[in-house]
């Protein structure tokens, strides 16, 4: 952004995340939160068949292959990928695979445990956040949230389309981050995770497909690479 320049869009978008992420921290609601869903027995929907079965293993899957199909499509595109250069689809599909790996990165480097692994909700872990650099007794590799990011990941679409189809573009970052979101909340109920997990998953992926288009040469999105 060139000095005395407002805020891109982008821009915009990007100090949001953040100050949602950071506000989020700062208000002390990831346990009260949790509460409502669990209990010093557990959480009661953690193996529920539409939590655990549809919106965890099956959305994982359908994210896995929406991710192959942007691969595949960098060469054989169909439907709006068709209209995008071969270098925009490739920076789409290489940003969704980048923002799933800085998400996975961050977790195994975790010390963070999962909600149901804390001694409040049957486990034997000890509440600590997750800025926190010491153990807390559980598994860990909890933080950010992997699953949330399943939808969150997609959101380099909108820096490949919004050069064509502004409108496209907003659309598809709103279809992103609502995905990412209700996997989140989906996780939540099931005590895998808590809200600053997934909030901080939406910000990590972000950075990530901010970082690619910044870094993508401009004649790699106008040309056949």
């Amino acid at each position: 952004m060139r000095r005395g320049s407002a805020p891109s869009e982008a821009g915009w978008i990007t100090l949001g995340l953040l100050m949602l992420a950071l506000a989020w921290d700062a208000s002390g609601l990831d346990l009260p939160l949790a509460r409502l869903a669990g209990s010093a027995a557990g959480f009661a929907l953690r193996e529920h068949w539409l939590l655990a079965g549809v919106a965890h293993e099956g959305a994982r899957r359908v994210a896995w292959l929406l991710a192959l199909a942007l691969c595949l499509g960098v060469w054989w595109p169909i439907g709006p990928l068709a209209r995008l250069t071969q270098g925009e689809r490739t920076q789409l599909a290489l940003t969704t695979l980048l923002g799933a790996l800085a998400v996975a990165i961050l977790k195994a480097g975790s010390h963070t445990s999962c909600p149901w692994e804390l001694g409040e909700f049957g486990g034997l872990a000890q509440y600590a956040s997750h800025w926190s650099l010491r153990p807390d007794g559980g598994a860990g590799h909890c933080f950010p949230a992997g699953h949330a990011a399943s939808g969150f990941t997609f959101v380099g679409g909108y820096f490949a389309f919004r050069r064509s189809d502004a409108q496209r573009a907003r659309a598809w970052l709103v279809g992103a981050l609502a995905a990412g979101l209700l996997l989140g909340l989906a996780q939540q109920w099931r005590g895998a995770h808590f809200m600053s997990h997934t909030l901080w998953s939406a910000a990590v992926c972000w950075a990530t497909a901010c970082v690619v288009d910044a870094a993508w040469p401009r004649r790699w999105r106008l040309e056949r690479i």
